[in-house]
């Protein structure tokens, strides 16, 4: 059944649309980083390794990009609000589903598998297909404020979380997570419209005689790896694909999942080790925005190469800052304004190399670059703390990486590609 066609605020609605996916993004967001609150309370409840519970957190992580490309195309085939309402519930049930565990593979099949294909259609894909939907001019400042609500995820959730974990253990985190995607199912129904033209609406900032974009058809596999071979036959595809590996690497793979370990070893708090990835969530809040706003301005590969460098020079200053306050509110300030700010300028070259209709589906597959190098580094965190007894070599490595993706970005030509056939 078609919504009705009455919706207030006009072309203004895509606004309504977009604070609904936010908060999605954002209780997403929310479950991806609950496992770092929870990789102590789990060590001490079931004497699992930290190499262990880090595995988990890495397929989680990988399936979690993998399921983007596959979530962008089901979107254009299938439909946006079934998608979403499927993902939710998904990752609703294996939060709760958690609850019952006892045998690390329970872990990897509840945190891992099924939260990581249910987070993967409610990540950054999400935004960047809403964007294009639903915004004409103007996408840059959006994307910023989509790709901003994994910062406030951090904001809103981990010092509650690493409350909840210090308290009560593991299993009250669980609880919160589920009830509180659970929650949205709701909000996602009666808010969200399929397109503009569902409720009568054009595109915002869109001309009154613009044509509709073409709706995909055939089989929704097909088209996603056909896009995938045709994009993977050019060099623009692989610089945003290994410069994305490198900021998945270097944010929610390494920092967003051993940073409050790392503390933990230097003797801080997990609540005062939360309230650092909180504040880092503000001012990322600032930053990813801002770089939403640059990028309707400015070259997207200069952006992309300061953000990197600056990036990959702060993970090299932390080993040996000294864990101060003051050391650590550096820290955060200076890596919390570019945690996310990669997104919108490499959304923006994916759009202009390969069109408004293959270029979510092509970012769809960066971003799944994105979270193999984050899965590559929740592993590679945990077994360098566990071979070594330090995660100091583990950052300085993840810095080096951050000024290689700043040098690479220099080399994106986002010309665009020769135009790929609509698939039958």
């Amino acid at each position: 059944m078609t919504i009705a066609n009455t919706r207030p605020f006009g072309q203004r609605y895509a606004f309504v649309v977009v604070g609904v996916i936010f908060l999605a993004l954002l209780i997403s967001s929310g479950l991806r980083s609950a496992p770092s609150v929870m990789m102590v309370p789990l060590e001490e409840a079931f004497g699992w390794r930290r190499d262990t519970i880090s595995f988990a957190t890495a397929i989680g992580i990988f399936l979690y990009g993998l399921a983007g490309p596959f979530a962008a195309a089901f979107m254009e085939r299938f439909g946006l609000r079934k998608t979403i309402l499927g993902a939710l519930a998904l990752m609703s049930a294996s939060t709760a589903l958690s609850l019952l565990m006892s045998q690390p593979w329970h872990l990897i099949a509840t945190w891992g598998v099924m939260s990581g294909v249910g987070t993967g259609a409610v990540a950054t894909v999400l935004g960047a297909t809403v964007t294009n939907r639903w915004f004409k001019t103007n996408r840059g400042l959006v994307m910023g404020l989509m790709s901003a609500s994994s910062a406030t995820g951090l904001l809103v959730f981990l010092p509650f979380l690493a409350m909840l974990a210090q308290s009560g253990g593991w299993k009250p985190v669980a609880i919160a997570v589920s009830i509180a995607t659970a929650a949205l199912l709701p909000l996602v129904f009666l808010l969200v419209p399929e397109r503009p033209a569902s409720i009568g609406l054009r595109r915002y900032g869109a001309e009154a005689d613009e044509p509709p974009v073409a709706m995909a058809t055939g089989n929704f596999l097909v088209n996603t790896f056909s896009t995938l071979g045709r994009a993977a036959r050019t060099r623009v595809f692989w610089y945003l694909f290994l410069t994305f590996f490198v900021c998945g690497f270097t944010t929610n793979g390494l920092v967003g999942t051993h940073l409050i370990a790392f503390c933990g070893d230097m003797g801080i708090p997990e609540v005062q080790a939360a309230g650092l990835l909180a504040l880092m969530g503000v001012f990322d809040l600032i930053g990813t925005t801002l770089s939403g706003w640059l990028t309707d301005r400015f070259d997207p590969r200069k952006l992309l190469f300061v953000y990197y460098g600056v990036r990959g020079l702060s993970l090299m200053y932390l080993p040996y800052s000294g864990f101060s306050v003051a050391s650590l509110t550096i820290f955060a300030v200076l890596y919390g304004l570019d945690w996310i700010a990669t997104v919108p300028p490499t959304l923006r070259l994916s759009n202009e190399a390969f069109g408004d209709r293959s270029g979510p589906l092509v970012f769809g597959w960066v971003v799944a670059g994105h979270q193999l190098g984050a899965a590559c580094a929740a592993f590679f965190g945990g077994y360098m703390r566990e071979f070594q007894g330090t995660y100091e070599l583990a950052f300085l490595i993840a810095g080096t990486t951050g000024i290689l993706a700043a040098l690479v970005s220099l080399l994106i030509d986002s010309k665009p590609v020769e135009p790929s056939p609509v698939p039958a």
